[in-house]
């Protein structure tokens, strides 16, 4: 039976801190994303990371279709790109890589081992509005965790701090959770710039607490998100906490707008593309399917 506890972003703000945050955890979802590709342990924890990394920064997001996207790149690492994106609870996610680079790279290879000198870009799409934000900085520190807790302390002036832990069991699945924990001491936050004083006592206090949150109490799929908080929280005035959001794997493949790309291209590059049974093969990377559509099927112009 599916643990209750699984496949959701739960929002909390500590007013009397300044602080907001979400608590996100993985489990049918991100089995769903790996069975897709075969991908060997390493990279499936990077990914796992990725994507709940995307959970924790996407469901902060306040307009409806708005999405949120991971890239992290280099030019010759052994992971030549990671995508993972989020928008309205929906997650997907990929990584290209060199698999006999990863090889000998160990079981259990570190975020520079994996990228090299690459680089992290977060991009906010707000669909509402229009508006558009991106931010990037350098793949620095152990993981992707503190590569993005960089990212806010530089691009956005944020203090933040970002924990993020997998666990796989043999025969279970793969879980994998986060918490995200940002400093306002000049209130909510929409886009806007805050200033930010670093040497803040109430952020020193929320996080002490926040740093004793252990990554077994995080991926343990029978302890409820509100418990956490509470265990981490309890004794502030008040924590204010959102209902908990469901989470999805939707990859946004669609065959009708598949076929209406392919139909822009004129016929002689249609004819180029097409194999020797007069068929167009295109895949998406993020589920792995084939989408075949036949030469004949697109009518002349």
């Amino acid at each position: 039976m599916t643990s209750p506890h699984l496949d959701q972003a739960l929002g909390f703000t500590i007013p009397s801190r300044h602080a907001r945050g979400r608590l996100v955890r993985l489990g049918p979802v991100l089995d769903q994303v790996l069975a897709a590709h075969a991908y060997p342990p390493a990279i499936e924890r990077l990914l796992a990371s990725a994507l709940v990394l995307a959970a924790l920064l996407g469901s902060t997001l306040k307009q409806a279709n708005g999405q949120l996207t991971l890239q992290a790149q280099t030019e010759n690492g052994v992971v030549s790109l990671l995508v993972a994106d989020y928008k309205d609870g929906d997650l997907r996610g990929y990584v290209k890589f060199d698999a006999d680079r990863l090889a000998e790279q160990g079981a259990d290879p570190t975020l520079f081992g994996l990228f090299g000198k690459g680089y992290l870009a977060i991009t906010f799409d707000q669909s509402v509005s229009g508006e558009r934000y991106q931010g990037i900085v350098p793949l620095e520190g152990q993981s992707l965790a503190q590569a993005a807790e960089h990212y806010f302390f530089q691009s956005e002036q944020i203090p933040s701090i970002i924990q993020i832990d997998t666990r796989h069991d043999a025969g279970a699945g793969c879980i994998a959770a986060g918490l995200l924990l940002q400093h306002l001491p000049e209130g909510e936050v929409g886009r806007e710039r805050l200033h930010v004083r670093h040497d803040h006592p109430e952020w020193e206090h929320v996080q002490a607490l926040a740093q004793t949150l252990k990554g077994e109490e995080l991926t343990d799929d029978a302890l409820p998100l509100t418990d956490i908080l509470w265990r981490l929280f309890h004794e502030e005035e008040e924590v204010r906490v959102s209902e908990a959001a469901p989470l999805a794997k939707g990859c946004r493949c669609d065959l009708g707008h598949i076929r209406d790309v392919i139909g822009r291209f004129p016929a002689s590059e249609r004819a180029e593309m097409a194999d020797e049974k007069g068929i167009i093969g295109v895949d998406c990377a993020f589920c792995s399917r084939l989408f075949p559509l036949a030469l004949d099927s697109f009518v002349a112009h």
